[in-house]
């Protein structure tokens, strides 16, 4: 395998938001909203900070001891997780529900930006140890969402009539999708070897979470990722207090409100709270707690608590309590010892609403780490850009972009109106002091008659360009079908795209590829190019 590689700013692929540029790039509008930089400092400060909390590890340990007991694992990852009991210890924690087969590729940049990580900090770090989680948001009840993954650009669907969390629900009905992927990848030299671990991982399991786990702890588990699924009641218990604050005094809605007021002054909100940030889970279905007098409805349900029942039932069962994505992250960093948070663009700007949230609770707040970006450019598109000799960075412009500067390029510019625009800038000025020597009444008219002109001249310019653009429909073709692949549907591969075909053709040396390429805290775009 021979690959080259390439970086971009994340603003040099007019991909990202405003707020996701201005967090990189440190805009004093955004720094009250994290209380540390991406930096070596910055971890250094977490560090000293995380030693002195007052993280519940012995709990931490029980739970993932609980959860590993059924599997099968690495020696790293057993070493990984008895290393958490010691306070020199800390975690690289990214998130992801459990997407259908781990829906699109940034699923898996996510879990390997947080593994290479980990591995920098241990190398930089000794005295430390820096363990990569995926915390599995499983309680997730967007199907729509999950259940679906594209192959080949099209776009496959799980038909289940199953609701509520997306992690507790069966598994059946997943053969028929294997077997469609089998059909088209199991010609590919490790496709095979994919379909069996997906038989194994989806088809041997009661439920997708156990199922997303099995998955990443066959991927990753030589990389020593810990995979955490937090729908736990020893682990919720630990939040009762916080959950109580949300449903009798509303505390999260207040505190991350306020956040908002501020930082909606300079950009689009990404989560807004609710009274309550809670929800429900039991019987299949996770819905909305809503107050209405004094009663807790579950919201679509018949199901009421009065404030008495709904204590005790937290009291009982905190497992039934699920909460948002307000409180998703507190949860998180309670009851993790982390360091960092490696998330998307979404992710890091509903995770600047949240500071004050956490100062409240006197939880320390993470680094926030954009996680990387990838477009994997394969050969076979590779050729098709030399023949028209445009580097892969100038298709994260416009179709229209790309054609003008081809036709521009093969005309030497002479499609281009430039000097005649020029000589009539220069031939207007003459007029203009001609003009102004008989009548200076006259300049307005002079001036009127420039600017039509010029209007004339692009306009003959646009359609010279159109004119010869009807020359060019192969490469014309050829664009258009560089473009589809490698930015389908006119976003990010790798908010389309899933990671099979790429581990049918190349392994898991696809995965060394991607940790090879991995930035730690450079926070770049890559491009990789098989040569």
């Amino acid at each position: 395998m021979n690959f080259s590689f390439t970086n971009l700013s994340y603003k040099q692929t007019g991909f990202f938001s405003s707020i996701v540029i201005d967090y990189l790039d440190q805009s004093p509008k955004l720094q009250p909203f994290y209380k540390h930089p991406v930096s070596k400092q910055g971890i250094e400060d977490l560090i000293i900070t995380r030693q002195g909390s007052s993280i519940d590890r012995m709990v931490l340990v029980e739970h993932l001891n609980n959860q590993y007991k059924s599997i099968s694992t690495s020696d790293k990852v057993s070493q990984n997780i008895i290393s958490l009991k010691e306070k020199n210890s800390f975690t690289i924690t990214t998130a992801h529900q459990p997407a259908l087969f781990t829906g699109t590729l940034y699923f898996i940049y996510k879990i390997i930006h947080a593994i290479k990580l980990a591995d920098q900090l241990n190398k930089e770090y000794p005295s430390s140890h820096f363990v990569p989680v995926y915390w599995m948001g499983s309680e997730d009840a967007d199907l729509d969402e999950l259940g679906k993954f594209y192959l080949s650009g099209e776009k496959i669907i799980w038909d289940t009539k199953q609701t509520g969390a997306v992690g507790k629900m069966n598994t059946k009905g997943l053969d028929k999708l294997i077997n469609r992927i089998d059909g088209e990848l199991s010609v590919l030299p490790f496709g095979n070897e994919l379909i069996q671990l997906l038989k194994d991982s989806y088809l041997n399991s009661p439920d997708v979470q156990t199922a997303t786990f099995a998955l990443l702890n066959t991927l990753f588990a030589d990389y020593g990722l810990l995979v955490l699924i937090p729908d736990s009641a020893l682990l919720k218990r630990q939040m009762i207090p916080v959950f109580e604050d949300d449903l009798f005094r509303e505390k999260a809605s207040e505190i991350v409100s306020a956040t908002i007021n501020e930082l909606s002054k300079n950009y689009k909100v990404q989560a807004t709270p609710r009274e309550i940030n809670l929800f429900y889970l039991n019987d299949n279905k996770r819905q909305r707690i809503v107050k209405a007098g004094n009663l807790f409805n579950v919201h679509t349900t018949a199901l009421s608590f009065t404030e008495t029942a709904i204590r005790q039932e937290l009291q009982d069962h905190p497992e039934r309590f699920s909460p948002n994505v307000i409180l998703r992250g507190l949860y998180q960093e309670t009851i993790l010892p982390n360091i960092a948070f490696i998330g998307g663009g979404g992710e890091t700007a509903y995770w600047l609403e949240l500071k004050d949230l956490f100062h409240h609770y006197k939880i320390s707040f993470p680094i926030l780490i954009l996680r990387n970006s990838f477009l994997i450019v394969e050969k076979k598109w590779k050729e098709k850009l030399k023949s028209l000799n445009f580097p892969v960075v100038e298709f994260f412009r416009s179709e229209q972009q790309l054609l003008a500067e081809l036709v521009s390029r093969n005309k030497n510019g002479q499609l281009k109106l430039v000097n005649e625009m020029e000589a009539s800038d220069e031939l207007y000025a003459k007029l203009r002091i001609k003009a102004g020597e008989i009548d200076h009444s006259l300049l307005n008219h002079v001036d009127s008659l420039k600017v039509r002109t010029i209007k004339s001249l692009k306009e003959l310019e646009k359609k010279l360009l159109r004119a010869e653009k009807r020359k060019y429909e192969v490469e014309i073709r050829q664009i258009n079908t560089l473009k589809a692949a490698l930015f389908p549907k006119d976003g990010l591969q790798e908010r389309i795209e899933n990671f099979m075909p790429y581990y049918a053709k190349w392994g898991k040396d696809f995965f060394s590829l991607l940790y090879k390429y991995s930035g730690t805290l450079e926070q770049e775009f890559g491009v990789i190019e098989e040569q």
